[in-house]
């Protein structure tokens, strides 16, 4: 698998770039799912009438990889439920009443941290996961040993369309960034962080300059405005020239990579004490009155973020949870914010309808704009065979899933979702193999 500067160029349309967050008012409810990162969902530390206030926890982490979860307004505990998720995926879930005072819990302060240890353990428990839309706990990524990390690579990309909200982190929030990499570079050691920046974001690269002219051995790597650009492997390749091998992590070559709205996370923590309990959120497409970005308690409904940007021109078609290249539809508009929520489109008919299927032509748009060189459409043909061997050959495995085949394809093939059911087919296989020989 090689690496090339290959992708698309996608219409940005990000009209809410130089707007300023609104706050949304306080919500009447939230309901806040135990499971909004990777690996293991959270486990319920409370009951149904139980009061809570901002910053108390509610759920706390289970196994290797998992993220407690903290009350993101004050007041009751009304129910505790199943909720379905975007991927059709039941996961528990936290309805908290407000009581209108968003009351800060009292045991919230910030902690105290005079070492490695001491900085994953307050990171683990801001309860704090990759907020540019992965969800993985952010803790997990310094959990290992500091003489692996040559390079600490903070994601300002932002290449999807619509979505402002970690642009807004950048400008509004440098002081955050610069506090958690000050305490980063202390206690890990790291000598040279690199913030990659698309070209086209001039503020945000100003203010990035800004931050790395105080800080030793910080940099900003100005990239090609190219989508896919903030995904992880092409990110690393494109600021150090490093190739990330396919079943391989980031460590494995040297580099821990984390959004800019994370570290911005960690140095508001480590100032403030106050865990994860909010986000900003792109509210765009066609079907808003108003976009702008919001600022939301984690939990509260979608309805409520399109409502204070002046509700719909038009009843949406589809609401998406993220950009139109990598979202995932939501199930209903009352769906909650998640930590990893940076974006909630509302696509008007036009915008969602899917264009008409025709035969391929055999062009190799396909292959010839994937950031790893794929064979979309020789996959696609493996995939309808079920042919197993064929797919691992094709290393279908080492799929972003960015979708720049399907949107370059000029048949309208579906290739990258074939290429997600593909991977599902190798993960079945390989789970029948284990049973099998286990």
């Amino acid at each position: 698998m090689s690496f090339f500067l290959k992708g698309v160029h996608v219409p940005h349309r990000k009209s809410t770039e130089n707007k300023p967050a609104l706050r949304l008012p306080v919500p009447k409810t939230v309901t806040i799912p135990m499971a909004m990162h990777i690996g293991a969902p959270a486990r319920p530390t409370v009951k149904v009438g139980d009061n809570v206030k901002v910053g108390s926890l509610i759920g706390e982490a289970t196994g290797a990889i998992s993220a407690p979860v903290y009350a993101s307004i004050s007041g009751k505990v009304t129910k505790i439920s199943e909720i379905i998720t975007s991927n059709g995926s039941k996961v528990p879930a936290v309805t908290i009443e407000s009581d209108g005072e968003m009351l800060r819990d009292e045991a919230v302060c910030p902690p105290s941290v005079k070492s490695r240890e001491e900085l994953v353990e307050a990171i683990r428990k801001s309860g704090i996961v990759g907020l540019g839309g992965a969800g993985f706990p952010t803790y997990v990524k310094f959990n290992v040993d500091p003489a692996k990390i040559e390079e600490l690579i903070i994601n300002g990309a932002e290449c999807e369309p619509y979505i402002t909200s970690d642009t807004l982190t950048m400008t509004e929030r440098a002081d955050d960034m610069e506090y958690a990499l000050k305490e980063i570079k202390k206690y890990f050691g790291i000598k040279r962080v690199i913030i990659g920046i698309e070209a086209n974001k001039k503020k945000a690269i100003a203010s990035m300059k800004a931050l790395a002219g105080k800080l030793e051995g910080v940099e900003v790597a100005v990239l090609p405005t190219l989508y896919p650009q903030g995904g992880e492997k092409v990110l690393i390749y494109h600021t150090t020239k490093k190739t990330v091998p396919v079943g391989k992590l980031p460590i494995d070559v040297g580099c821990v990579v984390i959004n800019c709205t994370t570290l911005a996370s960690i140095g508001s923590y480590l100032r403030d004490g106050m865990p994860l309990t909010e986000k900003c959120v792109t509210v765009d497409g066609g079907s808003v009155k108003e976009p702008c970005n919001v600022i939301a308690p984690i939990g509260a409904p979608l309805s409520a973020l399109f409502e204070l940007c002046g509700g719909f021109t038009s009843y949406p078609e589809k609401v998406l949870y993220g950009g139109p290249m990598m979202g995932i539809a939501v199930p209903d508009i009352d769906a909650p914010v998640l930590k990893n929520t940076n974006a909630v489109l509302a696509l008007t008919e036009k915008e969602a309808k899917l264009p008409k299927t025709t035969a391929c032509i055999r062009c190799g748009s396909c292959t010839n704009n994937c950031p790893f060189g794929l064979a979309a459409a020789e996959i696609l043909l493996a995939y309808d065979k079920k042919d197993t061997e064929r797919l691992k050959a094709l290393s279908v495995e080492a799929c972003m899933e960015c979708g720049c085949c399907s949107f370059l394809c000029p048949a309208n093939r579906p290739l990258v979702q074939t290429n997600k059911l593909a991977k599902i087919l190798l993960k079945e296989e390989k789970a029948k193999e284990a049973n099998k020989n286990g």
